[in-house]
């Protein structure tokens, strides 16, 4: 009865995750995939126009259109293309997958590089460097997207498999990324978005090898067994030698991402003075240093030293702690101090401590910039009483606004009021207007927010 019991679940498990009996014929595959192989008229102009849309994407940070590329490039033909040609052992449809995917590569490249020539944004957005860095997670997508690809093409309901397969793998933007690199004259991120592509072809290639072998397609030929072996070592050479590049860059980033957990964990528990905030840190891991910038309340020097010693709780202990203590009101005095005395001193100045007199006096005005405005809602409140009986409370803040979809930032000045009631719109007019006349400034947004 248990035997039974196990053969049928076997049986059940079996039946779940059996691809065969949706599979399409051989025949209507292999002519499918034939069929995206081949590269000329319509296919090649909607590849040149689908790189001029990535290309935009990349330029101006908008993953939407990113996307969209995506979704109408046909790069993926010419590599499931070779995938199928290996698994099924034809010479004619490997040369022809091969020569087309060169084809698309060096035109996506070459349009993509004369964009980005032409483009006056060279700033390379976060979406171009996010291609230039590949790792083994980048492998796995590639497997995994490769797998569903020609499993989506192998079965009758391929609903939109594809196009989310397209959209995981990413062919479309390290070309594009290539062709910023060659435009820019920047060889390292021409190198490492060209090795992404290159990942997504072996590995979707790959994959559908394996696929076309896991579901018995039948071979083209009679192929010599000494020949097939040789073809398996090539391929098993390919795919390992890709692989490297990638272990190594995700070793790193994994090393990296310990160490930068480890030095927020050490001055989230060991710099904790009262009355001291930490305004910056930045470690070097050559000359292992930590150099932490704190204002506030200086520390002391035995809590530096506790703090130096404590380093080996977190697995720094290599590293040497330099605590830069942020000014106080003393010490910006003695700096204005520093500069009266080296305008008198004229020639005989030290040129290094000018610049650093200007620098934080630049900095100073930074700073000024942003402290200005909680003190200006204070010396505001009475007049804002007159002006609007309502308002219980305001404040002022400098604002940065980020847009999502393109480079571009505001920058304005943010009024908040909480009234205790909602201000009809001509109230809310003049109250803007008065606003922006006693704060002195051209840009302010108001928000009103009823209690």
């Amino acid at each position: 009865m248990d035997t039974k019991n196990k053969q049928t679940l076997w049986q059940l498990v079996k039946r779940c995750f059996n691809v065969m009996p949706d599979r399409a014929s051989e025949d209507n595959i292999i002519a499918q995939i034939t069929e995206g192989v081949n590269f000329q008229g319509a296919p090649l102009w909607i590849l040149i126009l689908a790189i001029f849309v990535a290309s935009l994407g990349l330029n101006v940070n908008s993953t939407a259109v990113i996307i969209g590329a995506m979704l109408i490039s046909p790069l993926m033909g010419p590599i499931i293309g070779i995938g199928l040609a290996v698994g099924i052992a034809d010479l004619n449809l490997f040369r022809k997958a091969i020569i087309n995917y060169l084809i698309t590569t060096i035109l996506s490249v070459v349009t993509a590089t004369i964009y980005f020539s032409l483009s006056p944004i060279t700033e390379a957005q976060s979406e171009i460097l996010a291609r230039t860095s590949p790792t083994l997670y980048d492998v796995l997508i590639a497997l995994c997207g490769g797998a569903a690809g020609i499993l989506a093409v192998a079965t009758k309901g391929k609903n939109n498999v594809i196009p989310g397969v397209a959209i995981a793998t990413a062919l479309m933007p390290p070309l594009c990324t290539a062709g910023y690199g060659l435009a820019m004259g920047n060889i390292s991120y021409f190198l490492g978005a060209f090795y992404l592509y290159f990942i997504n072809t072996v590995f979707i290639a790959f994959t559908t090898c394996v696929g076309v072998r896991l579901m018995h397609f039948h071979r083209k030929k009679i192929v010599n067994q000494e020949k097939l072996k040789r073809v398996n070592y090539y391929i098993a050479s390919i795919v390992i030698i890709t692989m490297i590049p990638a272990g190594y860059m995700t070793w790193q980033i994994i090393k990296q991402s310990v160490i930068e957990n480890n030095v927020e964990s050490f001055l989230r528990n060991e710099i904790k003075d009262k009355g001291t905030y930490i305004l910056s840190h930045t470690f070097d891991k050559e000359n292992k240093t930590l150099d932490v910038i704190t204002i506030g309340s200086s520390i002391s020097n035995s809590n530096v030293k506790k703090a130096q010693e404590a380093l080996s709780d977190y697995q720094l202990a290599d590293y040497r702690l330099r605590i830069i203590q942020g000014a106080n009101t003393d010490s910006l005095m003695a700096m204005q101090q520093k500069k009266r005395g080296l305008v008198a001193a004229g020639e005989g100045t030290s040129s290094d401590l000018k610049e650093q007199v200007y620098q934080n006096d630049a900095l100073q005005k930074q700073l000024a910039a942003y402290t200005r405005y909680p003190e200006l809602a204070k010396e505001m409140k009475q007049e804002l009483k007159a002006i609007c009986p309502e308002a219980k409370s305001i404040t002022l803040s400098h604002t940065s606004e980020t847009f999502v979809d393109t480079a571009l930032t505001s920058k304005y000045v943010l009024a908040v009021v909480k009234t205790s009631k909602t201000l009809p719109a001509n109230d809310k007019q003049q109250l803007y207007k008065w606003l922006k006349v006693r704060v002195k400034t051209d840009s302010l947004q108001l928000v009103v927010l009823p209690q």
